[in-house]
């Protein structure tokens, strides 16, 4: 069982140290995700003053998206998105362009979102606070799964004032290594 870890105080910066280790116990390399973001680029008209405050952007929720496949060398596949409050997770991901019906993604395999079918299975590893609570329909499809699994067509996340650090573990029946999360404590000051 390997071990990977977020420092939610520096997510911003997509800093992530984690211990991951493989089913042989082999301990793998760190994985350091690049430290800059990208933004969409406008057009501002000459008329207005181009205006850098951080206070216009809305709030938002910050997501790590884990696929169920580590990489060639051993380390998780991490993905980081930020998106507004309010939305499905299932929109949320496909917007990002995030993996979420992996074997299933045929038009006839799933049913759009209807939460009919079942294959848009999640894992919720941190950030089950922000989520809503289950369905009526998630509570049938799921009820032989782990608690922490949803269906992302019927999770509405946060509201649009909403702000934290959603994890979720993409395709959860088809994973093929075990790991923990744990939250790294920021240093103490003295």
């Amino acid at each position: 069982m390997g071990s990977l870890q977020f420092n939610p105080y520096s997510l911003c910066s997509f800093s992530l140290s984690h211990n991951f280790t493989s089913k042989t116990h082999k301990t793998l390399k760190p994985f350091n995700p690049p430290s800059s973001s990208v933004r969409a680029i406008g057009t501002i008209p000459e008329s207005q003053p181009q205006t850098t405050s951080s206070s216009d952007e809305p709030p938002s929720l910050n997501f790590a998206f884990v696929h169920s496949v580590l990489l060639p060398d051993g380390t998780p596949d991490v993905h980081f998105r930020s998106a507004c409050g309010g939305q499905k997770l299932r929109d949320i991901m496909l917007d990002s362009n995030i993996d979420l019906y992996g074997p299933y993604a045929k038009p006839l395999s799933n049913c759009g979102g209807g939460g009919t079918c079942g294959t848009c299975i999640v894992e919720v590893i941190e950030g089950k606070e922000l989520l809503s609570s289950r369905t009526d329909k998630e509570k049938e499809k799921l009820k032989r799964n782990p608690k922490n699994w949803r269906l992302a067509c019927q999770t509405t996340v946060g509201k649009e004032d909403s702000t934290g650090l959603v994890v979720i573990q993409q395709l959860p029946e088809w994973k093929a290594h075990e790991w923990t999360y744990e939250e790294e404590l920021p240093p103490s000051e003295t």
